[in-house]
């Protein structure tokens, strides 16, 4: 998808795959200032964790375009919670079962259910886009439709605090009920986006996903402004 991305800009994108838990308060900037955008991708467990939300805490103060997929959203609305609210205890009940503040938290239809198995949100849901947002602009209409596999989701309970201190929640279920994208306004961070959705399924060679394609063309000018 970011090769994808690259060709829709007419440039060479070059991947580099960073170790989550090498990466600290004390380590990212040695470690991460080389780049020109950073990406926090899916995942399960919590090996990493911590390095990744160390990962995008960098990312959002030095201003470096930014792309949460899925754990990677999640990630960032924790460490949202964390530095900006000052929740310093906000985690996810999948890493924290025991947290005051679970600003990420099992989906309501999981929680009875003891044996897991292939239970997760699975495939294309719809969602509906906030316009005047930076998702509404990309993706050029109100009603999109995404690809998941997960089984934890945003906590609506922290939606009014959070939005009020700056992550927007600009993409969210027909009825409301599901947060699918957040994002920081442009004032706030030139490209500060995330999904709970995994956009690379629907990336193609000549049809670069929106997220992707405006992700690299940020990087592309971050790295220019550097240059200069």
């Amino acid at each position: 998808s970011l090769y994808h991305a690259g060709f829709a800009n007419n440039v060479k994108v070059k991947v580099d795959l960073v170790d989550a838990e090498k990466v600290n308060k004390d380590t990212a900037n040695e470690i991460l200032s080389k780049y020109d955008g950073i990406v926090v991708p899916g995942g399960f467990g919590n090996r990493g964790i911590e390095g990744k939300i160390a990962t995008i805490k960098y990312a959002r103060e030095n201003k470096i375009p930014f792309l949460g997929i899925c754990l990677g959203m999640q990630m960032a609305v924790v460490e949202f919670a964390r530095d900006v609210l000052g929740l310093k205890d906000a985690n996810s009940e999948e890493f924290d079962e025991n947290t005051q503040n679970p600003v990420i938290h099992i989906m309501d239809d999981q929680k009875n259910i003891e044996n897991k198995g292939g239970t997760m949100r699975l495939g294309s849901y719809p969602c509906i886009l906030k316009e005047g947002t930076k998702a509404f602009e990309l993706y050029g209409k109100k009603e999109i439709a995404e690809r998941h596999r997960h089984r934890f989701e945003y906590n609506n309970e922290y939606k009014e605090r959070l939005e009020n201190a700056g992550l927007i929640c600009s993409g969210v279920s027909p009825d409301g009920s599901l947060v699918e994208i957040v994002e920081l306004e442009p004032k706030a961070h030139p490209y500060f986006i995330a999904g709970q959705f995994h956009p690379e399924l629907k990336s193609r060679p000549n049809r670069p996903h929106p997220l992707f394609r405006e992700f690299i063309s940020k990087a592309k000018t971050y790295k220019n402004s550097k240059n200069k």
